[in-house]
C-alpha cells in the first residue's frame, strides 16, 4: 500500500505527513501502520503519529546509516518509554555489506530506550530480501504485548479530521484502549467547552464494524460536530471519566535537568502539541502551564520540544494532573520534595493524605487505582478522607458544639451551614459521618451534644411551674403576661418545645403536648358534628386556645372541618 497521501510527497520521494497503511500477518493478524516523517523539519508531525503508538518500526538505510534524525527519533521513543517494537534496515540492496554495521549501530544508539533487545531485520523493497523474516518478526512482536484494556475508558486522539459528501465528519485515530460502538457519546475535549458528540460510523482498515476494540486504527464518522472545530491533537474521550487539565506537575524522564530548560517550549502528547510554561522546582520536578487543557492523567509520558526548533529536549511523566496552588514563598522547594517522594504509579494514601478529602471517582479520573482502601483511609460513601483529617473535623466540630452549649444551654444547636464552614468541608454530605463518630447528634438541621435539649438552664423552674399549672387545667393556656412573668420568651419556649417539654400553636398559645390528645377523648363524647361553641364548652377554655387547637387537630387529620362552624372526629 502507498501510505503517502499527498501529490507532493510522491512527487519528492518525502515523506511529510502522517500516512495509513495495513496488512494480513502470515498467522492471520491484521496490523496498520502509522507511516511518520522522517525529515527533522518535520518532526511535529512525526511526534503525532508515534505518541498514541503503542509499537514501533524503526527504520534505518542501509546506503545512509544512522542520519541526525535518527537520533530525534530515538529521544522522542524515549521520552515517551514506548516499549515494544524491531528494528529495521532498509535498502540492503544498496549496501549489502553495510547492512550488519548499520544494524549494529542501530543498536547501540537505542540502547537507553525500551528497543535495547528489540530484534533486527535487514530487507530490501527492490528486490525483496528479508521480507518473508520482517512479516514473521511482527508477528512474533505483536504476540508478544501485553492484553490492551477492553474495558478501560476512552481517549482517542485525532490524528486526522475531514468531510466525506454525504456522510459528514471524519476522524481517525489509534484506538489504544476501550471500546467503540456505533451510536456510543463521546466528549470531544479542545481548547473549548467539551462538545457531546455520536459515532454514526466505525471503520478499520477500510472495512465498516459495529464495534471496534484495542489496539486498532479507527475511523470514526460522527455526528453533532463540524470539521471546522475538531482537528489534529482533539481528543474524544468517555464522558465524564478524564480530567481536562491545563496545570500539572510532572518528573523529567529524559534529557538535561530542568532548572537548563527554557521558559517556553512545546508539549507532545498524542497527537497534540501544545505551548507551555515551566517552572522547574529542581533539576528532576516542575510544573507545567499548558496554553489549552488537555486530558491527562498520572503516569502520561510527554515530549519536551523546543519552540524554535525542531529537536526534542526530553521527556517527562505527569505525576499529578491536579495539582495544588502555589502562594507562599517557598512553595516551590516544599513541592518538589513532596513530588521526589512519590511513586510513579501514584501512591493513593498520600494523594488523599495531601489533599484531605477526596472523591474515589475524582482519584480514578486523576489515574489513581487502588485495589485496596488504604489503612489511612476513611470511606464515607464517594468520598475518601483521610484518618488524620476526619480525626481533626470530629475534634474540631465537638469543640465548637460543647463551647456552644457551655454559652448558651437554650441554643438549639450548631446549624449545618455553620459547622460546614467551620470544618471548610468540600461537601455537606460528610458531615452526618463526623457528626456521628464525634459522638454529637442532629435534629432539627442543627448539631448539638447528645440529651442537650432536656437541659432548659435558667428556665427550668419557670418551665415545671408552668407544666403543673397545665397538668392542672390542661386547656386553660397562660397569656402573654402570665408568660413574662414567668420570664418565658419564644426562645426559653422553643427551647421547651424541643425538648418536648410544651407544645406551641399560633396565636401564642402554649399547652402541654399531651393537650390534643385530652382534646380528643372529651371531643369524641360530642354528637358528631360539632360546633366550635360546643369544643369550647367541652374543653372549658377559650376561643383563644380552642381555634387554634382545632386547627392543629385538623392539621394532625384527628378531626375534619366540615364547614365555616361545624367539623366532626375522623374514626
Amino acid at each position: 500500500m502507498e501510505p503517502d497521501r499527498w501529490e507532493e510527497e510522491r512527487r519528492r520521494g518525502l515523506t511529510i505527513d502522517l500516512g495509513f497503511a495495513w496488512t494480513t500477518l502470515p498467522s492471520g493478524r491484521e496490523v496498520a501502520f502509522v507511516d511518520v516523517p522522517g525529515h527533522q523539519r518535520f518532526l511535529a508531525n512525526t511526534l503525532a503519529g508515534l505518541g498514541p503508538a503503542p509499537v514501533v518500526c524503526f527504520v534505518v538505510a542501509a546506503d545512509e546509516g544512522w542520519r541526525a534524525q535518527s537520533s530525534d527519533h530515538r529521544d522522542a521513543l524515549a521520552a515517551l518509554g514506548i516499549r515494544h517494537g524491531l528494528i529495521v534496515v532498509t535498502r540492503a540492496d544498496r549496501a549489502p555489506d553495510r547492512a550488519p554495521e548499520v544494524l549494529a549501530q542501530a543498536r547501540d544508539e537505542l540502547a537507553g530506550t525500551g528497543l535495547r533487545d528489540a530484534p533486527g531485520v535487514v530487507v530490501s523493497a527492490v528486490d525483496g530480501t528479508g521480507l518473508t523474516e520482517l512479516r514473521a518478526t511482527l508477528d512474533r512482536v505483536l504476540e508478544q504485548l501485553p492484553a490492551p484494556e477492553t474495558t478501560a475508558r476512552v481517549r482517542l486522539w485525532v490524528d486526522r479530521s475531514f468531510t466525506i459528501t454525504g456522510a459528514g465528519t471524519v476522524v481517525t485515530g489509534t484506538l489504544a484502549a476501550g471500546t467503540l460502538a456505533r451510536g456510543d457519546r463521546l466528549n470531544l475535549l479542545d481548547a473549548d467547552r467539551p462538545q457531546s458528540v455520536v459515532i454514526r460510523g466505525l471503520q478499520s482498515r477500510g472495512e465498516p464494524y459495529p464495534r471496534l476494540g484495542p489496539v486498532a486504527r479507527v475511523a470514526l464518522n460522527l455526528r453533532g460536530v463540524s470539521r471546522d472545530v475538531i482537528q489534529r491533537g482533539s481528543a474524544l474521550v468517555t464522558p465524564g471519566a478524564w480530567v481536562s487539565t491545563g496545570t500539572l506537575d510532572i518528573r523529567r524522564t529524559t534529557g538535561g535537568p530542568m532548572t537548563d530548560a527554557a521558559a517556553r517550549l512545546v508539549v507532545h502528547v498524542g497527537t497534540a502539541a501544545v505551548p507551555a510554561r515551566l517552572r522547574p522546582f529542581d533539576d528532576d520536578h516542575g510544573r507545567l502551564t499548558l496554553d489549552r487543557p488537555l486530558p491527562l492523567v498520572l503516569g502520561d509520558r510527554l515530549v519536551l520540544r523546543d519552540p524554535g526548533g525542531q529537536r526534542v529536549l526530553g521527556g517527562a511523566m505527569v505525576l499529578d494532573a491536579d495539582p495544588p496552588v502555589l502562594r507562599r514563598r517557598g512553595d516551590g522547594t516544599r513541592r518538589a520534595a513532596a513530588l521526589s517522594a512519590l511513586d510513579a504509579a501514584g501512591d493513593v494514601g498520600a494523594e488523599v493524605a495531601r489533599r484531605g478529602a477526596v472523591r474515589e471517582s475524582h482519584l480514578r479520573r486523576l489515574g489513581f487505582v487502588s485495589s485496596a482502601i488504604p489503612e489511612s483511609v476513611r470511606v464515607l460513601d464517594d468520598w475518601w478522607v483521610h484518618a488524620a483529617t476526619f480525626q481533626a473535623w470530629q475534634q474540631r466540630l465537638r469543640a465548637a458544639v460543647e463551647e456552644l452549649h457551655a454559652r448558651d444551654s437554650l441554643a438549639e444547636g450548631l446549624s449545618r451551614g455553620a459547622a460546614r464552614d467551620l470544618l471548610a468541608l468540600p461537601d455537606e454530605s460528610l458531615l452526618d459521618g463526623v457528626t456521628r463518630d464525634a459522638g454529637l447528634e442532629q435534629r432539627g438541621g442543627h448539631i448539638r451534644m447528645p440529651g442537650a435539649r432536656d437541659d432548659l438552664g435558667r428556665a427550668e423552674a419557670a418551665v415545671g411551674e408552668l407544666e403543673a399549672r397545665l397538668r392542672a387545667e390542661p386547656f386553660d393556656a397562660p397569656e402573654a403576661d402570665d408568660l413574662s412573668a414567668l420570664q418565658l420568651s419564644a426562645r426559653e419556649l422553643a427551647a421547651a418545645e424541643r425538648a418536648g417539654r410544651v407544645l406551641r400553636l399560633r396565636d401564642g398559645v402554649v399547652l402541654l403536648p399531651s393537650a390534643p390528645a385530652l382534646a380528643m377523648r372529651e371531643l369524641a363524647r360530642l354528637a358528631q358534628p360539632f360546633t366550635t361553641s360546643q369544643a369550647r364548652q367541652a374543653l372549658n377554655t377559650t376561643r383563644r386556645v380552642a381555634i387554634p387547637l382545632l386547627e392543629h387537630l385538623d392539621a394532625r387529620g384527628w378531626t375534619r372541618r366540615l364547614d365555616a362552624g361545624h367539623r366532626e372526629v375522623v374514626r
